[in-house]
């Protein structure tokens, strides 16, 4: 990761699970961050066939000053094995902040899970960072995420429950958008999806 590599200011790395079951939360991380005026990436954006997974998070991190890591997938899949690849890109992270350039050491976090200690469990080493729980529930996440936001980079955001109610709002139009664009509402691809949340009217103020 090159030193002088310059995160954007409104950027938010999102890493989290990309499972079905944990798909309702994603996307509230996703229309969260751009109703809060910012800008969402994530490991989805990326389909160059020419760079290893590993570099494009590389880059997709060092690009980033903000990100939320979702830790909270902790089950075994069908092999009986857990899934590390969240601790993995926050790792990268955190190692970004650390070891990083003078641009790369501003970078901020939001660490979330189901619940706020249930960490301590499985990954110890975070002692001392506080951890956001939310409960499995995709509004819980959508307030931790205004709220974080505001706090990290003081911007005027508009409120929590004005977030929660805009996103409301989106699910009960959603379906209709879908049928339009001829996807099926479970299962639109990420880029997809973030146009249509672009497109319909969040009224996101700029930042500033």
């Amino acid at each position: 990761m090159a030193d002088d590599a310059r995160p954007s200011t409104v950027d938010v790395f999102i890493n989290c699970p990309f499972d079905q079951d944990y798909a309702p939360t994603f996307r509230a991380l996703i229309f969260a961050i751009y109703a809060c005026g910012f800008r969402p990436r994530s490991a989805r954006e990326l389909d160059d066939g020419g760079q290893t997974r590993i570099d494009k998070l590389f880059n997709l991190i060092a690009e980033c000053r903000y990100g939320i890591h979702d830790v909270s997938r902790t089950e075994l899949d069908g092999n009986g094995l857990p899934r590390f690849n969240m601790p993995l890109e926050l790792g990268i992270f955190l190692g970004a902040k650390r070891f990083g350039g003078k641009a790369q050491r501003l970078k901020r976090l939001l660490i979330l899970d189901t619940e706020q200690y249930r960490y301590q469990m499985f990954i110890s080493d975070l002692a001392g960072i506080d951890i956001h729980g939310h409960r499995g529930d995709p509004a819980v996440a959508v307030r931790e995420t205004r709220d974080w936001l505001a706090n990290v980079s003081r911007r005027h955001l508009p409120s929590a429950d004005r977030v929660v109610r805009t996103h409301d709002a989106f699910l009960a139009d959603l379906p209709a958008l879908s049928e339009a664009l001829e996807f099926d509402p479970e299962t639109i691809p990420y880029v997809d999806f973030e146009r249509i949340v672009t497109n319909w009217p969040i009224a996101a103020p700029a930042p500033r």
